[in-house]
């Protein structure tokens, strides 16, 4: 997972590399600190964009050049192409309605221990960080000894030393900040980048660690993902989902080529569900220094990639998250409740990922 064949120097001046620098997110320069920083312009017109292919195909059966339809019998089209045998792209696979579940769910319920995050190394388990950020609370560290503070704190967790991190009101917080370090609820929201669920990856020593606590992947999202991984799988097997890994992307994100390599049959599909933002998505080879080829991602779009496609390098090196790209409407006019209000603000300027992998 997330392997490399190349480190350093090399890796700059591969076609991966070189690609992912076309596409990635830079700005204008401007001597003015007043103006808002525009983004330069980048060519967008050698992307594969499925939503575009499926409606012409829908109406007159034509494909582009490398192409191919998949007849599985679905009630949508499936495409592949045909120089990456195992990858298949599913353009609006997943309903509005799912969408919202899936992205509720991965925003209050999918980071909660004892699924971990990225945030475990350095501030251990933190639960509710959703919550507490729509609350405007406050993370606030401090000695396991100092009882000093008079409100009872919303959430507590331990980074396993001499001190410990809790939810606090602001004002509360404030009062302490000159003498214990504090990090607003929605900063470490904003700077959530991945969770797991189901069998634990571990990051450190690139394998599964079957061992650690977890709570397993929900039966829904279980069967949504055997149904989408059918047209993938081997005739007369089952898609197993026993692990799956959240990601999440705000302006500016990347995700640098890899490989998902960890698993043990490669035989069998990674399911990869979109939401939020529309991103593009590099596809590449078994090399670095092939050339990879870009295409849209949108929400509620699936991949899967299975057999050969697994061992391509790819990556998403941009997501859209202007109004004028972002192509999110369906989901605001869904989030526009107040209660929703929260889901909107965060889908606004995000794009979610969540990746099903059948592990053993």
């Amino acid at each position: 997972m997330y392997g490399s064949d190349r480190a350093g120097d090399d890796a700059e001046r591969t076609a991966f590399r070189k690609t992912e620098k076309k596409y990635k997110l830079y700005y204008e320069n401007s001597k003015s600190t007043k103006k808002k920083k525009q983004p330069k312009q980048v060519d967008l017109s050698e992307v594969l964009d499925f939503k575009s292919i499926s409606e012409s195909f829908n109406q007159n059966g034509e494909l582009p050049p490398g192409v191919v339809h998949v007849n599985f019998g679905l009630d949508r089209p499936i495409f592949g192409l045909e120089n990456r045998p195992g990858f298949y792209f599913i353009p609006g696979a997943l309903t509005l309605d799912e969408q919202c579940t899936w992205i509720r769910e991965s925003l209050t319920n999918f980071p909660q221990p004892p699924n971990r995050t990225n945030h475990n190394v350095i501030y251990g388990p933190i639960s509710n960080l959703f919550v507490a950020a729509k609350e405007g609370k406050v993370f606030v560290e401090e000695e396991r000894s100092d009882n000093g503070l008079d409100s009872e704190p919303s959430a507590s967790v331990s980074n396993g030393d001499s001190h410990r991190w809790k939810f606090y009101e602001e004002d509360i917080a404030r009062s302490r900040g000159k003498t214990c370090k504090t990090v607003p609820a929605s900063v470490l929201l904003r700077k959530l980048r991945w969770s797991t669920l189901g069998l634990q990856f571990d990051w450190s020593n690139r394998n599964y660690a079957v061992s650690l606590p977890h709570n397993k992947i929900p039966n829904a999202l279980c069967r949504l993902a055997k149904r989408m991984a059918e047209p993938a799988m081997p005739i007369g097997e089952e898609f197993r989902p026993e692990a799956a890994i959240v990601n999440y992307f705000g302006s500016g994100d990347t995700l640098g080529g890899h490989l998902d390599d960890m698993e043990a049959d490669w035989s069998k599909p990674i399911v990869s569900m979109s939401f939020g933002c529309k991103a593009i998505f590099l596809l590449g080879g078994k090399s670095r220094q092939d050339e990879p080829l870009a295409m849209f991602l949108r929400s509620g779009d699936v991949v899967l990639m299975a057999g050969e496609a697994r061992e391509c390098f790819h990556g998403v090196p941009r997501i859209f998250t202007d109004e004028e790209n972002a192509e999110i409407t369906p989901l605001e006019l869904r989030f526009s409740d107040e209660d929703d209000r929260c889901f909107l603000d965060y889908i606004r300027t995000s794009r979610i990922n969540i990746n099903i992998r059948q592990v053993l």
